[in-house]
């Protein structure tokens, strides 16, 4: 296929061919993309978007590949990251930013703003797009908890408003899992506070992310999703697995929920250590470790 046609649509489009993924994931593993495109507007993910269903190529749609991994073998057809689609607006009491953005600042703007309701996700490295579409959450809250409209682009290409109810938000999932639906935008709805009680909540929640979290290392983020009433890091920890290793992957020293790269890790070795512990802690404890990040892409 020669993805190149895309710019007779749109000679704008930024469009790199065979693109080793691994350099824009947060484990720094995974194979090459076959047409690696950064939208900067609605209209060009439209227009990726028609095209794809027009040429019937497959289509991987991406934030910032916080809590991903990306298989060794990389992804066919065309992938769509869209980290260059950002605006945040704050009117009143409403923060509407696009996909692309950082979930990280989108809460510093609204504290500068004095308005209150996101300070549990001022350490969440995801983008906009993906903390809706996995319902990201820390510390007791989730973005389920603030959001009230998402505007996404079905894979038909039309535009869509979906209300939180529509998005049928549940722990680590929401309704467009099931649909492929693309994130375009959110609108969150927030209250006014004390500026410096949200500055004070977000300071004590950024010092407990960086004493407890392995921030030193390339990781994917928390691996596993938790099971009720168990707590999977000292699970892990219980078992004895707290500093195993499989290749360049490792399993925290600082946080056993956490897989890093000491280097040179590939994404197999991350999914062989991810089996490997859902194994231990199955035969252990009878409990069966359900994967929070994303395993995607072809087998190397």
């Amino acid at each position: 296929m020669d993805y190149l046609q895309l710019l007779t649509i749109n000679a704008d489009l930024n469009i790199k061919l065979n693109e080793p993924l691994a350099p824009y994931t947060y484990t720094k593993v995974g194979g090459a993309a076959d047409a690696l495109i950064f939208p900067k507007t609605l209209e060009e993910v439209k227009q990726v978007v028609d095209w794809v269903k027009e040429k019937q190529v497959p289509l991987t749609v991406l934030g910032n590949a916080s809590n991903l991994i990306v298989r060794d073998g990389g992804l066919r057809g065309v992938v769509m990251m869209l980290t260059d689609l950002r605006d945040v607006t704050i009117d009143q009491e409403t923060v509407t930013a696009l996909a692309g953005d950082s979930l990280i600042e989108t809460t510093q703007l609204a504290k500068k703003a004095h308005l209150t309701g996101l300070e549990f996700a001022c350490g969440i490295p995801g983008s906009i797009g993906g903390a809706v579409y996995m319902n990201a959450g820390a510390y007791g809250g989730e973005v389920k908890d603030v959001i009230h409209t998402v505007d996404v682009l079905t894979r038909e290409g039309e535009f869509k408003t979906y209300t939180n109810e529509e998005m049928a938000f549940t722990y680590r999932n929401s309704f467009i899992q099931q649909t492929g639906d693309i994130v375009l935008s959110t609108t969150f709805i927030l209250e006014k506070g004390d500026y410096d009680a949200i500055n004070e909540r977000m300071v004590e929640l950024t010092e407990l992310r960086t004493s407890r979290q392995p921030l030193e290392y390339p990781s994917c983020g928390s691996v596993f999703k938790r099971p009720e009433g168990h707590f999977v890091g000292p699970m892990i920890r219980e078992a004895g697995l707290q500093g195993f290793q499989i290749g360049g992957a490792q399993v925290s020293m600082k946080h056993a929920g956490f897989i890093v790269n000491k280097g040179g890790a590939t994404a197999t070795d991350y999914i062989q250590l991810i089996r490997h512990i859902q194994e231990v802690i199955d035969e252990k404890f009878q409990i069966k470790l359900e994967p929070e990040v994303r395993i995607i892409g072809e087998e190397g």
